[in-house]
């Protein structure tokens, strides 16, 4: 078995990978990185050595609320971890990334990767020069729901996608694409699993400078299409997707983490509930990050996954902001 510890892969016995903890800690410990932090020291295969935020009141706080230090820089927490998870707004991704990854840290940056293909390709570039793995949060792809869908959807011909959430200055360094719909972009990549060829998308801000609002319409080679609505100034909070294929149709919520499938059974329809053992998808995703590291493997959501969502998320976003200065003029 590998153990890998800065980049390095260090031979190490069954034994000292069974109780060997990896040492983690956190940049940006705001709403989602305090739950990073959490769960790292919850996981018994972690060790969380500290956090570090651009407020140092913000990082005092959960520095004390886990019992851990406060590090002054990203650089400086990354002499005392193997790995650190990256939990700053979007814009900050590379500046903060291609720092720990030099100092030979292994990294979970929250989705989606950066803010340009540019930046990713920085930050991947960066993680193969120093053998250090990168995985992205796309939370979703851990969720108790998405592990039924890979199980189950073999041939999809059409989906739908909707994402609505109540809007918060959070996120907002970036367009509701980039924000939420990313989410849906990457899981639908996974089940269709085949070339996009064409996007049709539309947008507008309503609280923001960017797009507050999206549709996109995805056609794929193989004659899947699928129609994504998401949107961040909504009264309610809605994450759900439906997938039709041959003589069978699956409907499941990722929030509740419940759902139903919809069989042909001669000339009827017959309904069955989905039995989804319910988990904390950020638990889940975290687990795997450690033994991904651990163990030398590729994470499931490696960076070229995220690479691939961004530029799709790009593509549309580019669409919609022409759009909207066209309708401007």
């Amino acid at each position: 078995m590998i153990f890998m510890v800065k980049g390095t892969e260090v031979l190490q016995s069954a034994s000292m990978i069974e109780f060997e903890k990896l040492r983690c800690g956190v940049v940006g410990v705001g709403s989602l990185g305090q739950h990073h932090a959490r769960l790292y020291q919850a996981i018994e295969t972690a060790e969380l050595v500290g956090v570090c935020d651009a407020s140092k009141e913000r990082a005092a706080e959960i520095a004390t609320r886990f019992g851990v230090p406060v590090f002054e820089t990203p650089e400086d927490l990354a002499s005392a971890c193997d790995a650190v998870s990256v939990v700053v707004p979007t814009d900050l991704h590379c500046a903060v990334a291609v720092p720990l990854l030099e100092r030979g840290c292994h990294l979970l940056i929250e989705k989606p990767i950066c803010a340009s293909l540019a930046e990713a390709e920085q930050v991947l570039q960066a993680a193969q020069k120093h053998g250090c793995l990168v995985q992205v949060g796309h939370i979703e792809h851990y969720n108790p729901v998405m592990s039924f869908l890979e199980t189950h959807v073999n041939r999809p011909q059409f989906i739908t996608a909707d994402r609505l959430a109540p809007f918060t200055p959070r996120g907002t360094e970036v367009g509701v694409v980039l924000d939420l719909m990313i989410h849906d972009i990457g899981v639908i990549l996974e089940l269709v699993k085949s070339p996009l060829v064409r996007v049709e998308a539309v947008g507008v801000n309503v609280l923001s400078q960017t797009e507050d609002i999206a549709n996109a319409r995805m056609v794929f080679a193989n004659g899947c299409v699928a129609n994504i609505n998401t949107s961040r100034v909504s009264l309610k909070k809605v994450r759900e997707i439906r997938v039709f294929q041959p003589q069978a149709y699956l409907s499941l919520n990722f929030m509740e983490q419940s759902g139903h499938l919809i069989r042909k059974d001669g000339l009827a329809l017959h309904r069955e509930d989905i039995p989804i053992e319910k988990d904390e998808p950020l638990k889940l995703e975290l687990i795997s990050f450690i033994d991904c590291v651990r163990r030398a493997q590729d994470p499931k959501v490696s960076g070229q996954v995220g690479r691939s969502a961004l530029e799709v998320a790009i593509q549309i976003t580019d669409q919609i902001r022409a759009g909207m200065a066209t309708a401007a003029n």
